[in-house]
């Protein structure tokens, strides 16, 4: 006979609205280096991400995007923080 799943508890009286964090405690992520440079998390609206079925679909259509835009010489274009674009 198998055992019955504990019941989802409710939140408790003694439970904080708010917690502190001891960044004394905290550790690096060990994986961060793995991700470095190479992910972007870009959060879309519902309606956009609604258009695309997977994000294969939205770098296929960004990447056409792309294509699409004429290409300046590094020396004439520049974004506002004074570096080149690349």
């Amino acid at each position: 006979m198998k055992r019955a799943s504990k019941a989802v508890r409710e939140p408790s009286e003694d439970l904080k609205p708010e917690y502190v964090f001891d960044y004394s405690k905290a550790k690096k992520n060990p994986y961060a280096a793995r991700l470095k440079g190479r992910t972007v998390a870009v959060v879309l609206e519902p309606d956009v991400a609604l258009a695309f079925p997977s994000s294969k679909a939205v770098n296929r259509q960004l990447r056409a995007v792309v294509r699409a835009i004429p290409r300046r010489s590094r020396t004439t274009s520049r974004t506002r923080g004074g570096r080149t674009r690349g």
